[in-house]
């Protein structure tokens, strides 16, 4: 199928060598370590409740920086370039964790190398290249890709555990069910770059390719 050409692009490579079964079928367990160094960087909150006691767990997914470049996006038509490259870099690194747990690959997620994992988003021009005003809906004109993202995400979970048991049985992750996978994670990351990360005015396409 052609290529989108969209500015935002995602690419694994295939492991052309079989996965290792041990490490698959504790993935979950054996994810625990960067989990937590992921939700560190993210925020996470705890806090006691009411009279009653009790605890409540809040996970806030503020890692990604969107209020302030909306704000400077407004005022100034800037997007600084430390506040881009934060965002990229815990994009990139957020992914590779799901790659593993999706068990893409079986190589443990670094926290500054590539690895297997290929992200494309370029530093925007922000005078050139950016609407001062489309930040404030680009989240709500989203809402058509939330609402396949949400299919097609209960799909990866159908395809996760199929592959769980094709991995122990055979080593291999199907190249299909691996594709479709990708595709997922790379519309994903389009809508994030589109309407949160806001690198691309540019609509991101309804497709699962590159």
């Amino acid at each position: 199928m052609a290529g989108t050409g969209y500015p935002v692009n995602l690419t694994v490579d295939y492991p052309d060598r079989k996965l290792n079964r041990l490490t698959t079928f504790f993935r979950i367990f054996m994810a625990i370590p960067i989990i937590i160094i992921i939700g560190l960087l993210v925020g996470t909150t705890f806090s006691k409740m009411g009279s009653h006691g009790g605890w409540n767990g809040t996970f806030a997914l503020n890692g990604i920086i969107v209020l302030p470049i909306i704000f400077m996006l407004l005022v100034r038509k800037k997007y600084p370039r430390w506040w881009f490259d934060w965002n990229l870099a815990l994009t990139k690194f957020s992914t590779r964790i799901s790659v593993y747990l999706g068990l893409l690959d079986d190589a443990y997620p670094s926290t500054d190398e590539e690895q297997s994992v290929h992200i494309k988003m370029n530093y925007p021009n922000a005078e050139k290249d950016l609407n001062r005003w489309l930040p404030l809906v680009k989240w709500i004109m989203a809402i058509p890709h939330y609402i396949v993202l949400v299919f097609l995400l209960i799909a990866v979970l159908v395809v996760e555990i199929i592959a769980w048991f094709a991995i122990l049985f055979t080593g291999n992750y199907p190249r299909s069910l691996f594709d479709f996978f990708v595709g997922v994670n790379r519309w994903s990351l389009r809508v994030a770059g589109y309407a949160f990360i806001l690198v691309t005015d540019k609509y991101p396409p309804f497709s699962l390719y590159e």
